[in-house]
C-alpha cells in the first residue's frame, strides 16, 4: 500500500513517547502532521518527512494525543474544539478513570468521536509487535483506525464501550510498577554498600520478576473465587520477613521507612483472620482503608 493511501494522522505532544509515536506513523507510510507546545521538538520530526502545525487546530486526520495529564490535553485541545467535530480523537496520557470520563464528555459535547487509550511500554519500544497499547470507548472509531493503531504496537485490545476502562486498567497495572523499582533500588544500595556493582543483580532480579510472572494467574484465581485456604506463601510468612527487612536498613543504613505500610497492611490481614490464608487474601484487607485513612 503506498503512502498516499494511508491514513492521515496528526501527533499532539512531542515528547519521548509522543516524538517515537510520530517517528513510527513516519516509518509506516503515513502522512504525519505533528504539533508541541515547543515547536522546535518538531523540527527533528519534520526533517524526517512530517508536516508541522502552527496551532493545534491544523490537525488532520486521526488525531492522537500524547500529553502528560487529560488536563494538559484539555488545555491544548480547547482552543481546537471547534475543528473537532466530527473527528476521531484517540489520547494517549496518564490519569484517572474520572479524568478520562471528563475528558470523553468533553469530546461528546465537541463532537468528536472519542477512544482513550494507554501505552504499556517504553517509547523505544513503540510500533514492536509485542508492543501492549489497549482502548476504550468508541468501537467504532477503534475498528475503522485498527491498522493504523497497530502502528504504535502490534498487541492492541479493545476493553470496551465505557470510555474510562483504558484508565482504570492503566492504574490498576501500573500500580505495581513504583514498589517494584524501588525495591530494585533498594536492593542495589546494601550491594554497592559492599563494592558490588547493581549490574550484578539484574540477571537475580529478571528471575525473580519471573517467578512473580508465573503465580499471577493462580493469585487471580484465589482473588476471584475469594478462596484463600491453600496458601503457596501465606501472609503470616511474609510478617514474619518484616523483622528481616528492618535488620538490612540498620546494617547498611537504608531508609526503609516506606515498608511500613506493607507490614501495617500484613498485620491487619492478620488480624483479620487471613494469617494462614495465601498472601493474594491482602486484596480483602485492601478492599476497606484502615481505620482514619
Amino acid at each position: 500500500m503506498t503512502g498516499h493511501h494511508r491514513t492521515p494522522v496528526t501527533v499532539v505532544g512531542l515528547g519521548s513517547m509522543g516524538s517515537a509515536l510520530a517517528e513510527a506513523f513516519i516509518g509506516a507510510g503515513h502522512p504525519v502532521t505533528v504539533w508541541n507546545r515547543t515547536p522546535a521538538k518538531a523540527a527533528p520530526l519534520v526533517a524526517k518527512g512530517a508536516e508541522h502545525a502552527r496551532s493545534a487546530d491544523e490537525a488532520s486526520g486521526l488525531v492522537i494525543t500524547c500529553l502528560t495529564t487529560y488536563d494538559d490535553t484539555l488545555a491544548v485541545l480547547g482552543p481546537a474544539a471547534a475543528t473537532l467535530d466530527g473527528r476521531a480523537l484517540v489520547t494517549l496520557n496518564s490519569g484517572s478513570p474520572a479524568g478520562a470520563r471528563e475528558m470523553a464528555a468533553w469530546a461528546d459535547g465537541h463532537g468528536a468521536r472519542y477512544l482513550d487509550g494507554a501505552i504499556k511500554n517504553v517509547p523505544s519500544a513503540v510500533g514492536a509487535e509485542s508492543t501492549l497499547l489497549y482502548y476504550s470507548g468508541d468501537r467504532a472509531v477503534f475498528d475503522e483506525f485498527l491498522q493504523t493503531l497497530r502502528v504504535m504496537g502490534g498487541d492492541t485490545v479493545y476493553l470496551g464501550a465505557a470510555p474510562d476502562l483504558a484508565a482504570l486498567y492503566e492504574m490498576a497495572v501500573g500500580g505495581t510498577l513504583l514498589p517494584a523499582l524501588v525495591g530494585f533500588f533498594q536492593g542495589t544500595a546494601p550491594l554497592q554498600a559492599r563494592g558490588l556493582e547493581a549490574a550484578s543483580m539484574v540477571r537475580f532480579s529478571v528471575k525473580w520478576f519471573e517467578m512473580i510472572n508465573s503465580i499471577l494467574p493462580v493469585f487471580a484465581q484465589e482473588i476471584d473465587s475469594g478462596d484463600y485456604s491453600d496458601p503457596a506463601s501465606s501472609v503470616n510468612l511474609f510478617l514474619a520477613g518484616a523483622a528481616h527487612d528492618e535488620e538490612l536498613g540498620t546494617e547498611a543504613n537504608l531508609d526503609v521507612e516506606w515498608h511500613k505500610g506493607f507490614h501495617d497492611l500484613l498485620r491487619r490481614a492478620v488480624d483479620a483472620g487471613h494469617g494462614d490464608h495465601s498472601i493474594s487474601a491482602l486484596t480483602e484487607v485492601l478492599r476497606t482503608p484502615a481505620p482514619g485513612a
